[in-house]
């Protein structure tokens, strides 16, 4: 008996892998092509207290892209025309407005956007279809928790003085294991990057960094931290799911 079913697991492995090669092959030659990178994610500025919807879309040059939703009904159409539509599009990224909770709250926002599969199908110039399919999640993750630098006030508007030009300054904060506590749907986090941004004035700079999941610090350039002023720093946290939660502060030298 033990044998019978152990056959018929491997049976059924090989019907399961042939089956997937089937559609696969299907797939192929219906002429569907995914396209190479598609994301479509909420980033929320929790900061701010903004939260909007953002999608980066990049494959073969094509003449029209659609995005659909779960509920069949069209999120985007785009159709290029005149002289570009010789040469066609390949990167398409879009970031909707985010306007502040008082005036749309979140609630409202993810009621537009459903959770669900969203359809992005695109034509290339050659008449191929491009489609891939991308998961919309209402689970955002929790904003990072400041460990230091040490600072009085969450607001820009009113930065913490923290030493004189010179001082070194390392950004560090808690890993992030939890879905955000009021905004979004509760459920499982799981971190793929950190992003950290930095912005000065006086100088003018700013810079880019990311940051595996198993790193929680930042030890900000000289070149910042070198003369008075002040530095505005922001970590964001990108989740398995692509959902984005950004957290800033600023300080001064001086």
């Amino acid at each position: 008996m033990s044998i019978a079913l152990k056959t018929n697991g491997v049976l059924a492995a090989r019907m399961a892998a042939i089956l997937a090669v089937g559609l696969a092959i299907a797939a192929h030659a219906e002429g569907e092509t995914p396209f190479d990178e598609a994301e479509l994610f909420f980033e929320l500025n929790n900061t701010d207290e903004d939260l909007g919807i953002h999608a980066v879309i990049d494959g073969d040059e094509w003449k029209w892209l659609t995005i659909e939703g779960p509920d069949e009904l069209s999120l985007l159409d785009v159709l290029v025309r005149g002289r570009l539509r010789q040469q066609g599009l390949t990167e398409f990224n879009f970031e909707s407005a985010e306007p502040p909770f008082d005036e749309v709250p979140p609630q409202r926002v993810f009621q537009r956007f459903p959770e669900g599969e969203y359809e992005i199908e695109g034509m290339t110039l050659d008449g191929e279809e491009l489609e891939s399919v991308v998961e919309l999640s209402h689970v955002m993750p929790a904003p990072p928790k400041f460990i230091a630098p040490l600072l009085d006030a969450d607001s820009c508007e009113d930065p913490t003085r923290i030493g004189p030009p010179g001082t070194t300054v390392v950004i560090r904060w808690k890993n992030v294991d939890s879905s955000h506590p009021t905004v979004g749907d509760p459920g499982k986090i799981e971190v793929e990057r950190y992003e950290v941004a930095l912005e000065r004035e006086r100088p003018e700079l700013t810079l880019f960094a990311e940051l595996p999941s198993w790193v929680t610090r930042y030890r900000i350039p000289d070149e910042f931290t070198s003369r008075a002023g002040v530095v505005k720093f922001e970590v964001l946290v990108k989740a398995e799911n692509g959902n984005r939660t950004a957290e800033e502060r600023c300080f001064e030298l001086r």
